[in-house]
């Protein structure tokens, strides 16, 4: 699908606020709303919007330490590994990459015991893995939601 600068602008209002009405939308960018629900649902019918969350602090629902782990997949073994990866509740992202690490996970843990936990007893020692390397995330400067539009 073509973006044209009003399915930008938008864009740019839903990542902001996704519970934004319509009619503020339309407001903001001077056209109707139902011009608006019709841009929307376009973008939705095409992909371009794959959904609407709540944006939940992980620190005020328990959820005290957040870390990334590098992974390096034995051969032949990826599928199958990420698969499992895909079921610890810990387990926030699975990034496959290149250099040092075959895979990149964000994970978040209550505490540093549960982290510990974590790794050790569901990640580091599950098979098709053969190195491991956590790194603790001390603060986050910057977060963006999605793409820039």
């Amino acid at each position: 699908m073509e973006l044209d600068d009003t399915d930008r602008a938008i864009l740019r209002i839903l990542q902001e606020d996704a519970r934004t009405p319509f009619s503020e939308i339309a407001r903001r960018i001077d056209m109707s709303s139902a011009t608006v629900h019709d841009r929307v649902g376009r973008m939705e019918d095409a992909g371009v919007i794959e959904g609407y969350h709540a944006s939940v602090n992980a620190k005020a629902v328990g959820y005290g330490v957040s870390a990334l782990v590098g992974l390096r997949v034995e051969q032949g073994r990826k599928e199958d590994a990420l698969e499992r990866l895909r079921e610890i509740d810990g387990v926030r992202e699975i990034h496959l990459t290149t250099g040092e690490w075959d895979v990149i996970l964000r994970v978040v843990a209550e505490d540093t015991d549960r982290l510990r936990e974590l790794m050790f007893g569901r990640i580091a020692n599950m098979d098709g893995f053969s190195r491991s390397q956590t790194m603790i995330v001390l603060g986050t400067d910057y977060e963006a939601e999605g793409p820039p539009i």
